[in-house]
């Protein structure tokens, strides 16, 4: 799966399962509900559903991401580039870095980024 939307709640429930992964259901309940303030059915409700989108993966109570942060956060860049910037980089780092004053490092690691992507 080189891509998936997710939406804000299931994001927040899916970072518990990277931090914590392979995690079991009952500690997932667990921490959903110290960190969500979910009842254990919509986490198990939330969880089913993910796993029928392929996203989750739960076997013997053992819950699994089958989709990397990466890929993720990949997805949701370019929706943002795309639906607020006619899919515009160069429009999307001058609104973003407009009145933001970046470090050196900063700059030497930008640069170091976009003279890896022009290879």
């Amino acid at each position: 799966m080189d891509s998936i939307k997710l939406y804000d709640a299931e994001y927040k429930f899916v970072s518990l399962i990277w931090e914590s992964e392979p995690i079991n259901s009952t500690e997932l309940v667990r921490l959903c509900q110290e960190r969500l303030g979910w009842k254990k059915s919509t986490t198990y409700t939330v969880l089913r559903k993910l796993c029928e989108r392929g996203v989750l993966r739960n076997e013997n109570a053992q819950v699994r991401s089958l989709v990397k942060l990466e890929d993720v956060q990949r997805y949701e860049s370019e929706a943002l580039i795309d639906k607020s910037f006619g899919g515009s980089l160069p429009k999307f780092l001058t609104a973003f870095l407009n009145q933001k004053k970046l470090s050196a490092q900063e700059i030497e690691k930008l640069k170091r980024i976009i003279e890896e992507a022009a290879e």
